[in-house]
């Protein structure tokens, strides 16, 4: 009998290639999506918009990739993973440039729609691939490096467009991360190992749809989802009214020292990394309530008046929050039992929707209650996210398909 092919490992050259395509792919991604919010005013000025209309080139984006993850998790069951992620790529870099010559509002909003479909089929396809083909004990590592590619994508695309729309103009900014889009899309395509344990199922719409149901049947993924929402919802929060509370005094800060903030997200990087890794050798359960627990205690740190607590408080919560965002995603692959993109998808599902949902009833809180409110809020999300991550520790192992269970 044939021996099964092995996962991929830390340390050998594979595993390399592989780490090198997820964290392009995942810079390329969070920058295609995020590389506006600083160009919202620009856009309102240009095209004689409001903010609220303008603010749509990046809600209506981030609302329709929530959506179409759960198609495009889908697809890959049929299609499989690397060529979805590759063609999203391709798509969002090439809707990306195109949207850089747009010659009216209209065309460029189009622009960003579409792109909220073709940036689907990379991040919950992307943990699918992980789980499916990296060892466990490597997992934590793989996707801590994926999500670190998260984080600098979205902190580079806000930083980039900023400072290029300053030396040139908004499409030049806008451009300019299309082709670093197409870059990765290249990397992606020629690092990116073949899968080898994928197993393609029919497109039988009735059967794949009913492997939603069996995802939410498992009161482990339900936790997970759980999670999603809760802690993206938190962290959104705190960054979304951060900068009213910088701006007003005592503070007085300026937009561009607000925007500097951000830079915090390389944080993000080196914790979801190296919180992955510890999670793979000392186990998830016991390393995620830990880091719910000191993101808990960053956002309470906020509360203090000088600036050198509330940024020292913005650290710890970014800390905290990528170290259990890496483990939560990578727990929802292993925890699967069959169809892994589709439960990925329904983890980011919620993700984005804590982070649209939350983050807007955050600013009922800010106008009423101020910075203690905000804080308030967030405090009692993650005391929910605490109480589920000790439900969690105490939930039996699931068997998987392919014999690695969780």
């Amino acid at each position: 009998m044939q021996e099964a092919p092995k996962r991929l490992e830390s340390g050998t050259p594979a595993f390399r290639r592989l780490n090198l395509a997820l964290f392009a792919a995942g810079f390329a991604t969070f920058a295609i999506l995020y590389c506006v919010q600083p160009l919202l005013p620009v856009f309102s000025e240009e095209f004689h918009v409001s903010p609220a209309v303008s603010s749509l080139s990046l809600s209506l984006t981030t609302g329709l990739l929530a959506v179409a993850m759960l198609v495009t998790g889908t697809l890959s069951e049929v299609w499989g993973r690397k060529p979805v992620m590759v063609a999203s790529l391709l798509s969002s870099a090439a809707l990306t440039i195109l949207s850089a010559a747009a010659p009216n509002w209209q065309i460029l909003l189009l622009a960003r729609v579409l792109m909220g479909i073709t940036l689907s089929g990379l991040p919950a396809v992307a943990m699918a691939y992980v789980s499916e083909e990296v060892h466990p004990k490597s997992i934590g590592l793989a996707m801590g490096l994926f999500i670190g590619g998260n984080a600098i994508g979205g902190m580079a695309g806000r930083l980039v467009s900023g400072a290029l729309t300053d030396l040139g103009s908004w499409r030049l900014a806008i451009g300019t991360i299309g082709g670093l889009g197409l870059i990765a899309a290249i990397l992606a395509w020629r690092s990116l190992p073949n899968s080898v344990h994928f197993l393609p199922r029919r497109a039988r719409p009735v059967e794949l749809l009913r492997s939603f149901a069996d995802h939410l049947r498992d009161s482990g993924l339900r936790y997970l989802y759980a999670e999603a929402f809760l802690l993206m919802g938190a962290f959104v929060t705190l960054y979304n009214y951060l900068g009213y509370r910088l701006m007003a005094a005592p503070y007085g800060l300026s937009q561009t020292a607000i925007g500097a903030i951000f830079v915090i997200y390389l944080i993000g990087t080196a914790s979801s990394t190296w919180v992955g890794d510890l999670a793979g050798r000392l186990g998830r359960e016991r390393v995620f309530w830990v880091m719910i627990a000191v993101t808990l205690g960053g956002a309470l740190l906020t509360l203090f008046d000088p600036l050198l607590m509330i940024l020292a408080g913005m650290v710890t919560v970014t800390f905290g929050f990528f170290g259990a965002h890496s483990i939560a995603s990578s727990w929802v692959g292993r925890r699967a039992a069959h169809s892994r993109a589709q439960a990925s998808a329904l983890y980011l599902f919620c993700y984005y929707f804590g982070s649209s949902a939350v983050g807007t009833l955050g600013g009922v809180f800010w106008a009423r209650t101020g910075w203690w409110g905000v804080v308030g809020l967030v405090a009692v999300l993650l005391s929910l996210g605490l109480a589920l991550a000790f439900r969690l520790m105490r939930l039996p192992p699931v068997e998987a398909e392919d014999g690695a269970g969780t």
